[in-house]
């Protein structure tokens, strides 16, 4: 079970993000950087009573990745944010799955499991939320810590559910679960996302952020007890109407292990 999985636990660091590839474009995750993961500003954020999901830095099909493999599983690959999304609020990445969680279903807890989830935390204004909310949270944080953030944005690739479907997750309807991949389709290459995490905000939380907190990937399958895997590249934000930043893939490389994290 994963009650808290999906606010947090919240890293301590606190790290700008990277230099950027291109002007106004905010680099988040340039797996080309590194030989093995995690390193800073990633870092591995297992959960108590769960075996980690792994992560090793590969070259799939030409491209620099980050390959999570959970086998009955569940750690995050995250890194804080200090990011200014009114100048750049739309996070682009690719992924690549080789298939969905069979078993899984978002609609319940003993299902709440995704080959490939991104997700990013957010601190919100105190009016944007009603008392009720502010108990909770409360309530939370004095049961798993102060770093438990006031909402967030999962975008999964689901098994079953059509793109598109949008639900609260089922342990908290302070994470929003998004649909953009589901089933085989569009399975076994890299796949390329753009979201605009303020308008998804204010879809979702009918509110803007005070600021964002962390962006995490992962793969899970704990509560199905199955496995899972991905790949996650080149992860950054450009402003609204801007191209994302994708590099032509490096076809010299075979895909191959460069290293393990966790």
């Amino acid at each position: 079970m994963k009650p808290t999985s999906l606010l947090g636990p919240i890293l301590g660091l606190t790290l700008a993000t990277s230099a950027t590839a291109a002007p106004d474009t905010d680099t988040l995750g340039d797996f080309s950087r590194y030989d093995t993961l995690p390193q800073a500003p990633w870092q591995l954020v297992p959960f108590d009573g769960l075996p980690p999901t792994e992560y090793q830095r590969v070259t799939q099909g030409g491209v620099a990745a980050v390959k999570a493999t959970s086998e009955a599983s569940m750690a995050l690959l995250a890194r804080p944010l200090e990011v200014n999304l009114e100048q750049n609020p739309v996070l682009c990445w690719r992924w690549w799955v080789d298939e969905p969680v069979q078993q899984a279903d978002m609609s319940k807890k003993s299902g709440d499991d995704y080959a490939a989830r991104v997700y990013v935390t957010f601190d919100l204004p105190s009016s944007a939320m009603s008392l009720g909310t502010r108990m909770k949270l409360s309530v939370g944080r004095t049961l798993f810590g102060e770093q438990l953030p006031d909402a967030a944005i999962n975008y999964v690739w689901d098994n079953t559910h059509a793109v598109g479907t949008a639900m609260p997750n089922a342990y908290t309807d302070r994470a929003q679960m998004l649909v953009l991949r589901s089933g085989m389709e569009d399975t076994g290459q890299w796949v390329e996302e753009r979201r605009n995490l303020l308008e998804d905000l204010q879809r979702f939380f009918d509110t803007a952020p005070d600021r964002p907190l962390q962006l995490a990937i992962a793969s899970d399958s704990d509560d199905t007890g199955s496995s899972a895997s991905a790949l996650f590249a080149d992860i950054h934000l450009v402003a609204e109407g801007e191209q994302c930043q994708f590099p032509s893939p490096d076809n010299s490389e075979n895909t191959e292990s460069a290293g393990s994290g966790g």
